[in-house]
This record gives structure tokens, sequence and C-alpha cells, in this order.
């Protein structure tokens, strides 16, 4: 039996990791509804359209530059599984307030000025819960797993959430958004159901009192994180590969309308490979290390990963759309000449991601004291969330300036080689370490 398999028949993983599943495949089919039917049926602009999934994108990231740190001093010093039972119990209450924008919107009630924003406001609040149940999701594995099952289990929980994503886009670009409307809320409901078999996991050391001033809390939070050169190094790459996934997240529902003439089953299509992708990414590497937590995959992962999205961008730059100006289903878009390399370069961007991400988890909640670990993810959490933001920025800056969404496509590529240059020096303290405690 492999390991894998072991903590999947386990009450100590799997009531998280089921958990963790639902709130991932309810974020992407809440989202995912919203933007596609935004910008399928609403807009009729390009910009508009790459401006609109930036917010959007942005909303969702914001609560975890204020509350990470928060969040994290929480999961060290309560008990993280009642944590997430109050989270999942304050997502139904979210889900339903997005629901109701979904199906004004469908509607046509009050588009502009009450259903759009109700959307945008869940997505905020949606953002504030993934900030609090975050940190726990990976902080909790070294508290509930064996040393030997914790890189494992974050291979698992992170193939888990992008199956959960797989799912969640699948349905939000096939189904009508009335029933996805219905969908969010049955999910929430669900979730809250299986946080509550999650076992205890109590504060591992002391309880000291929380700080609820955000900004020196956080600052204290990635000072005291950054001593640990190897954690630091491993946050700066994560970083940087959410940058470069926020800004092809941003271009992927744009990129498929306005540059390949494509349907919102496309766009929606393009999400799933990549989450396809990066699951078999976060899977096969536990396979290559062999269950031990090392850095020595990620800077060759993350450079192949730019090469692919090198690949990605020639073959949109050569694309040629049919006549008649009408869009592609995903029968058409199939058959087109040119979507068979298309989307293998899109599959081998995010099988490398996965390979490349996975570890980077595992080692920051690895080589930090057990009472450290939940802050040491928020930490993580707030650095990435900079720079998902600063990458959500940087995209609808550019497109407001009158650069083309396919050639910012080289931008995700130059990005991927300021991660591989971090990873390169992560391996190398990595190795300095363990010939330090020999």
């Amino acid at each position: 039996m492999t390991t894998s398999t072991h903590l999947l028949r386990r009450r100590r993983f799997l009531p998280l990791f089921v958990t963790q599943l639902l709130g991932a495949f309810n974020d992407n089919l809440f989202k995912n509804a919203m933007v596609l039917y935004v910008v399928y049926s609403l807009y009729n602009s390009e910009s508009a359209e790459a401006a609109f999934s930036g917010v959007a994108s942005a909303l969702f990231i914001i609560p975890f530059v204020v509350f990470s740190a928060l969040s994290g001093q929480l999961a060290d010093m309560r008990d993280k599984a009642r944590i997430i039972r109050l989270v999942k119990l304050a997502e139904i209450g979210i889900m339903m307030i997005g629901a109701a924008g979904l199906l004004l919107a469908w509607k046509g009630v009050a588009v502009g000025t009450l259903a759009i924003p109700l959307m945008l406001a869940a997505l905020f609040a949606m953002g504030l819960h993934s900030t609090f149940f975050g940190p726990i999701k990976y902080a909790i594995l070294p508290q509930h797993l064996r040393a030997d099952e914790v890189l494992a289990g974050t291979g698992l929980v992170e193939a888990g959430t992008y199956v959960a994503i797989l799912a969640g886009t699948i349905l939000a670009g096939w189904i009508p958004v009335e029933w996805a409307a219905v969908g969010v809320v049955i999910t929430a409901l669900a979730g809250w159901v299986t946080a509550r078999f999650v076992p205890p996991a109590p504060a591992q050391g002391e309880v000291v009192p929380l700080d609820f001033h955000f900004i020196r809390a956080s600052i204290t939070l990635i000072r005291q994180t950054a001593h640990d050169r190897r954690v630091f190094l491993a946050i700066g790459a994560i970083s940087f590969f959410w940058a470069v996934g926020t800004i092809l997240f941003i271009q992927f529902p744009p990129l498929a309308k306005n540059v390949l003439m494509a349907s919102k089953e496309v766009a929606s299509l393009f999400l799933v490979v990549f989450s396809i992708g990066v699951a078999l990414g976060s899977v096969s590497i536990n396979a290559l290390l062999k269950g031990t937590v090392s850095a020595r995959y990620a800077p060759p992962a993350v450079l192949a990963m730019a090469l692919c999205v090198v690949a990605f961008w020639a073959v949109c730059a050569r694309w040629t759309t049919p006549p008649g100006g009408r869009l592609m289903d995903a029968a058409q878009f199939l058959l087109h000449p040119l979507a068979v390399p298309l989307l293998a370069s899109l599959l081998g961007i995010a099988v490398c991601g996965g390979m490349f991400v996975v570890p980077l988890y595992a080692f920051m909640t690895t080589c930090v004291d057990k009472d450290q670990t939940a802050r040491t993810v928020a930490a993580n959490n707030i650095v990435n969330s900079v720079a998902m933001v600063g990458g959500a920025l940087l995209a609808m800056g550019l497109s407001a300036a009158g650069m083309g969404i396919v050639r910012q496509l080289l931008l995700s590529a130059m990005l991927c080689l300021v991660s591989a240059w971090l990873g390169w020096r992560l391996y190398r303290a990595e190795c300095r370490h363990c010939a330090a405690t020999r």
C-alpha cells in the first residue's frame, strides 16, 4: 500500500482533504461562473473584460495581504480543527450572497448597481475565508502525519486542490449560471459537514495574545520567518510562481474569446487542462523524491515551465481564426490544427508548475518548529499575495496601455527565470544545511 493510499484511508487526513477539496471546488465554481458570465454575456470589450478579470483576482487576493498575519497567529495558538469548522460555517453565508448576485445577473435585474457588487463582495469574502483556512491546511499536516508522510500529504492536498479546481472550472463553463448559484450553496453546506470530522489539533506551543495590528503583525511575522534562509528562499520562489499563475489565469478568458475566437467552454477547457497538469505534477514529484522533502528538482522544473510558456505564446501568435467572426465551440476548437500543440504546451506549464511548488510547501512546514508552521505558511501567503496582486495589477496596466494579451505571455516566461534562480539558491542552501548537520 502506498503512503498516499494509506493517508486517504485515515481520519487524521481524509476529512481535512475532503473539506479543502470542497472549498477549492466552491471557490472556482463561483469565481469562474461569475467571470465567464460577465465576460461572455455582459461585456464586449477586450480591455473591459481583462480589467474585470483583474479586479476579481485582486479582490480575492487582498484579504491574504491584510489578514494572513492574524490567521497564522490564530492557527498556531488555537485548535485548528475548531477554526476550520467556524470558517466553513461562514462560507455558507458568503455563498448565499454570491448566489444572489449570480441570480440577479441572470435575470438582468440591477446588474451594474447590485448584482455585480454582490458577486464581487462574495468573492472578497471568499478570499477572506481562504485566508483563514489556507495556513491550516498545510500547518496541520506535520501535526497529524508522520515525518515521512508530510511530502505525500502535501502533494495530495495540492493535487486534490487542483482536481477540485478542475471540477469547479468544468461546471462553471458548462452549466447555466442559475445552476451554479444553487451549487455553491449546496457545496458550502457539504464542506461544513465534512469539517466536523477533522480531528482536534490544539496549539503546540506557548499561547500568547493576538496582535490585531495587521501591518505591525505582518512585518513581525515576515521578519521572524526570514531569519531561516531556506524558508525565505522557498517563500520567494513560490511567490514568483504565483505571480506567473495569476497573470496566466487573468489572461485565459479574454485570450480565449478575443485571440482564439473560442467560446466560454474553451476558456473553461484551458483551466481544466491547467488543473489536471498541476495535479499530475504534484503527485509525480513525490514519486521522484521518494518521500524526501527537497528542492532538488525546483530549478529544472520551473525552467521547463518557462519553455512551455514560450511554446504557448508561439502557438497563440500563429493562431488563425475562422471567417465570419463567430466563436468556436469546444468541438470546433479541438479540430483546429494548432489546438493540440496549444493544449500540450499549456499542460506542460501546469505539470512543471506542480512539480516546482509542492516540495517548497513541504519544505516550509517541515524545517520549522511545529508551533510555528501556521505562521510560516501565513507569512508565505502574505508575500505570495503581494506578488499575485502585483501580477494582477501588471496585467491590468499592460492591457490598459495597449499591450496585447499574447505578448504578455512572454512576461510570464521571464518571471519563471526569477523563480528558477531562487529555487537554485534554495537547493544550495539545503545542501549546505545538510552538510553542516551531518
